[in-house]
């Protein structure tokens, strides 16, 4: 009996040991999301083993360059490999990534907006990434190691550097930065390296001068003016190359003027073209021991190798960008996912979409014809009008999703499968300068690339028809959800998500552009919900191409604005020249929304109760009546502090004089704070707040939600 029961125990121990081995060789499902999108946005690469699109198990089946503990992907190293696309949209997904590194690669496009939160080393190196860092760069507080070096970044990279109180190495060297040196680095009180050398940097270094640097390298720039004299104390500095002031008795240390080198303190830069964060060589003769004969011997014999290393390797460099380059024209253009597309040349994207315009033999149609290909956005495709007609079946009634204040959309399905959205904005008949104006408007909409707006894929101008194609996010919107008694109510966590995706859209338009783009039309029913319930913001900045539409058009706009009244600020109708107030306004009008579930306005309630914002607003200040304003369906889950943090938000959000609104990114570091502050508090029951045990991961691949009872979509 004994032995019989020993036996038993062991085969249950083994059962559970099996079970154990299983659970922990399943990969988190935002991982596995995150991965997909980038393989996908790397035209799916073979040399990438084991990686597919179809779900799979990064952690379990080893895919090449994925390292894990348990079920989190904690390294993604890829350098290397001759891989060539984009990064994709979705690197956020990657909760507990520690080192990203897909250095030495032909990557394209521009840096991901949003980065692993919690990565503490990030090597992008050696790439062909475009544009400059993004805004968002301090949300990831734990970074460490930075490497952009030898990219084909450029601009003014503005204060990206706050609250980065982590970062030790930051290498942006080989790049074309341009502008001065943001004060955010004068914040890097840790950062004992820094490399900066062939760039396009003016202006002072005075940000620089009490850092704790031991490795300075800023060469081939245009700075200017004094150089501190605390770079004296720097052991590895290089300065040479730029327009510092030189005087008979400046600076008062040892600085020899005849080839800008710093005595003591420089020996040359490196002898490669390497990353100067990881390869950099540190020559300090002077701490040296003097060489003997045979020590001279084999130190020329040493410099003679590394001189002929490094013309091999630049030969070599020089031969596979010529490659690169000869490739990249044909795999840019036909394998990348539209949606992805940077702003690129037109005669590399799309040699064989020409758009089609009235052939008239009339100069001023001839003239139109030449301006409309002229002023095409570079990284928006050109569709026919046929091409639309036989994707939406032409233009037929069980392709339509629904009918906004532009005009209907419309579902199309191309014939290689992709399933795109097409707006059809029924213009009256445009003017030379109303067309100009509407192409502005396209231009713009095809440069905003973020995770949490719905992209522009590309337009079609032909036949006096004035056509959008959108990325396809299923006919879901935020006002479907709050308001469809379809719908089991969505929880407090994953209204705290969608409302900071919301918001870090507008503080992408707000703050990235100059002047700053407006959306001009927030509210539920332009947030877009897609599978991982993640928002969209859809039709951003076309609210200034009303004016142009038909009387038919307009009628249709009218009757949807009657209940839109709810979001519109109080200094509507003012000339103003900046509408980013009125879109912090309707934000705050949609986390009010989030927050009790009520429609901004509802004329069936007593008078006193239509306007939510009128109704809401003496009640935010008050505890009790603060939380008899919460959603019913989520009243029990919300710890009474998160509660009165978000309420702050919102009261800021919809202060009657605009001047008094904070901007988008103060909104989008409080709500960012309310959110941890949740998390936190449910994890540990704060406050005796009860958590739905079947809350669903905002990045789960599984819903809660039951089909939608009638389809909805964009509705301008």
């Amino acid at each position: 009996m004994a032995s019989q029961r020993l036996h038993w125990g062991f085969v249950v121990i083994v059962f559970l040991a099996i079970l154990s081995f299983q659970a922990s060789a399943s990969t988190d499902a935002s991982d596995v999301i995150a991965l997909q999108d980038l393989y996908k946005a790397l035209s799916n690469p073979p040399q990438l083993k084991e990686w597919r699109l179809d779900g799979g198990d990064p952690c379990g089946e080893s895919w090449t360059g994925v390292s894990c503990a348990g079920p989190s992907v904690i390294y993604l190293k890829l350098q290397g490999l001759n891989l060539s696309g984009f990064l994709g949209t979705q690197l956020h997904y990657l909760h507990s990534l520690k080192h990203l590194d897909v250095s030495s690669n032909y990557i394209v496009g521009e840096i991901p907006y949003a980065l692993p939160p919690n990565a503490t080393h990030i090597n992008l190196a050696y790439n062909y990434l475009s544009k400059s860092i993004p805004l968002s760069l301090p949300g990831v507080e734990l970074l460490r190691h930075l490497n952009l070096s030898h990219n084909s970044l450029s601009g003014p990279i503005g204060n990206v550097f706050t609250g980065l109180q982590n970062l030790k190495e930051i290498d942006l060297s080989y790049n074309n930065f341009t502008g001065d040196l943001p004060s955010s680095f004068g914040s890097l009180t840790n950062l004992t390296k820094l490399f900066l050398q062939n760039n396009q940097f003016t202006g002072s270094v005075v940000y620089l001068a009490n850092l704790s640097l031991t490795d300075l390298n800023i060469q081939t720039n245009h700075f200017s003016g004094v150089i501190p004299t605390q770079f004296q104390l720097i052991p590895d500095l290089w300065i040479d190359g730029n327009q510092f002031h030189i005087g008979a008795n400046y600076p008062p240390w040892n600085y020899p003027s005849d080839n800008g080198s710093i005595g003591q303190n420089f020996n040359g830069p490196p002898t490669t073209e390497s990353s100067a964060m990881e390869n950099y060589i540190k020559v300090n003769e002077h701490k040296k021991k003097r060489l003997g004969p045979g020590g001279i011997v084999f130190a020329v014999g040493v410099v003679a190798l590394v001189v002929t290393c490094a013309a091999i390797f630049i030969a070599m460099r020089i031969k596979r960008s010529r490659h690169s380059c000869s490739i990249r024209t044909t795999r840019v253009a036909s394998e990348v996912n539209p949606q992805l597309l940077p702003p690129r040349s037109p005669s590399l994207l799309f040699p064989t979409h020409i758009p089609r315009i009235c052939h008239n033999r009339n100069e001023k149609n001839s003239a139109r014809k030449s301006f409309l290909i002229y002023k095409a956005p570079v990284s928006a495709n050109i569709y026919t009008l046929t091409e639309l007609q036989l994707a939406t079946n032409n233009f037929g009634e069980e392709n339509l999703l629904g009918e906004g204040s532009l005009g209907s959309v419309y579902r199309a399905e191309f014939q290689n499968g992709q399933i795109f959205v097409v707006k059809n904005i029924n213009m009256v008949s445009l003017s030379f300068q109303e067309e100009e104006q509407f192409l502005d408007v396209i231009w713009t909409a095809s440069r905003l690339r973020h995770p949490n707006i719905v992209t522009l894929i590309g337009y079609c101008v032909e036949h006096g028809q004035h056509l959008l194609v959108y990325d396809y996010i299923r006919d879901l919107s935020l006002h479907d959800v709050l308001h469809s008694d379809g719908y089991k109510p969505l929880s407090w966590n994953i209204r705290l998500n969608i409302a900071l995706g919301v918001a870090r859209a507008l503080e992408f338009l707000h703050s990235t552009f100059s002047p700053p783009i407006s959306h001009g039309n927030v509210k539920a029913a332009n947030v877009l919900l897609d599978k991982e319930l993640m928002p969209r913001l859809c039709d951003t900045g076309l609210a200034i191409l009303r004016p142009l539409t038909s009387n038919s058009v307009k009628i249709k706009a009218s009757e949807i604005a009657i209940g839109d009244t709810g979001y519109i600020a109080p200094e509507h109708g003012e000339p103003v020249t900046d509408n980013t107030k009125s879109d912090i306004y309707a934000f705050g009008v949609l986390l009010l929304e989030l927050l009790t579930g009520r429609r901004p306005f509802d004329g069936s309630r007593p008078r006193a109760e239509q306007s939510l914002v009128k109704w809401a607003s003496s009640r935010l200040h008050d505890n009790e009546s603060l939380i008899q304003m919460v959603d019913p369906g989520i009243k029990r889950t919300l710890p009474s502090k998160t509660l009165s943090r978000f309420a702050d938000v919102v009261l800021l959000c919809i202060q009657p004089d605009k001047f008094f609104r904070p901007p988008m990114s103060e909104i989008v570091s409080s709500l960012t704070s309310v959110l941890r502050k949740f998390t936190a508090a449910k994890s540990g029951a704060m406050e005796g707040a009860e958590v739905d045990p079947f809350e669903r991961s905002f990045c789960s691949t599984y819903s809660r939600f039951i089909t939608s009872p009638t389809p909805s979509y964009i509705s301008v």
